[in-house]
């Protein structure tokens, strides 16, 4: 018996036609989880592009407001005005007790910045402090708190003491009694003998550094408290501008020389500078480095630093993973494994400016 003849609509598929359905499927599955793929990079982006930006703004949030105090001075007893007047409150490198950098050594991505806060804590030596000492005794300024001879200074405290020659020292405050204090220097003796009539007072004193170990933005007190402010810091660099003019302060008194005036009360400090921003001139890494020097010990600094009226920042930040850094050393400091675009989360480096008010007042 013959079988019956199939229609074609009953006819099933040809090989053909099974390979052919299969690639379309293929194409289509693969066109969307090539869809899908950038989507979840940039999930895997947008929230440490979001940690980068916030870090900047810690950073410069920061270092804007220690930039924008320093050279504060005393502004009750006998010596007011900002301490660009006495010494330099900028310095283009580390200070203090640990691990402090010679006055020769510039570093563009370090600053030391000292100021004096709001406080009582403000007044004068009554008896002359050589290198070798221990103790201080201090005036009963009219401003002192009731019933504090000390003038409100307590243990632990950080003070700075200064005279009109350039000199500067900074101590921390071991022990207080009714009329003397037990102070500490950092670590050494005292770089200057300090007459009678001194200034010292609370300040604050601060280096801020990249640690290109750890890439860390660290501060520094001066004494034993170091800490991280900000991580993955790639980049810093600091450059300085100032006051055309040559510096007429600090005056040592008659018979005294520094690095600006001799014993007989010439003038021998740095010459007028060239301006190229403004009103203002470029102070270069050898200029702020090259002497002579005023101050003592560790404690000395070029004279040109007592021009410093603006000081220009660069900080360079990365993303904290490296799959999310690509190969390109333009855009990666330190370059990664990324190589999808929407997984690549490139450096930000933002460049700001600040005039501490303080450095100003005279201009």
């Amino acid at each position: 018996m013959t079988p019956p003849t199939l229609r074609r609509s009953e006819a099933g598929y040809s090989l053909i036609e099974l390979l052919v359905a299969s690639a379309v499927m293929l194409v289509v599955t693969g066109a969307i989880f090539g869809l899908m793929n950038p989507s979840q990079g940039m999930s895997q982006a947008t929230p440490e592009v979001s940690d980068l930006q916030q870090r900047m703004r810690v950073t410069t949030d920061t270092l804007f407001k220690e930039l924008v105090m320093a050279g504060a001075g005393t502004y009750q007893g006998p010596v007011t005005g900002s301490l660009v007047n006495f010494f330099a409150p900028i310095l283009p490198r580390r200070t203090g007790r640990v691990n402090p950098d010679p006055p020769t050594v510039f570093r563009p991505d370090a600053i030391t910045l000292a100021y004096i806060p709001n406080t009582y804590s403000q007044t004068t030596i009554s008896q002359p402090m050589p290198p070798q000492s221990s103790e201080l005794k201090v005036n009963d300024q009219p401003n002192c708190p009731s019933g504090q001879e000390l003038c409100g200074f307590v243990e632990g405290m950080v003070v700075l003491i200064f005279d009109s020659s350039g000199h500067f020292d900074a101590f921390e405050i071991t022990n207080v009694q009714d009329s003397a204090g037990h102070l500490q220097h950092r670590g050494q003796d005292l770089t200057h003998r300090y007459e009678s009539g001194a200034t010292v007072t609370q300040a604050v004193s601060s280096t801020i550094y990249l640690d290109r170990t750890t890439n860390q933005l660290m501060k520094y007190d001066g004494g034993s408290d170091e800490r991280a402010l900000v991580d993955n810091v790639v980049d810093v660099q600091i450059s300085y501008f100032g006051d055309p003019n040559p510096p007429l302060k600090p005056k040592p008194a008659p018979g005294d020389a520094n690095c600006l005036y001799d014993s007989t009360g010439n003038y021998i400090g740095p010459d007028v500078l060239p301006t190229v921003d403004g009103s203002l001139a470029a102070l270069t890494p050898a200029m702020l480095t090259n002497g002579p020097f005023c101050g003592g010990g560790s404690n000395q600094y070029d004279p040109d630093l007592l021009r410093v009226r603006k000081v220009r920042m660069t900080v360079r930040l990365q993303v904290g993973s490296a799959q999310l850094r690509g190969t390109d050393q333009t855009l990666w400091r330190n370059p990664g494994q990324a190589q999808a675009a929407p997984k690549l989360v490139p450096d930000y480096a933002v460049t700001f400016e600040v005039t501490p008010r303080n450095l100003n007042l005279a201009r």
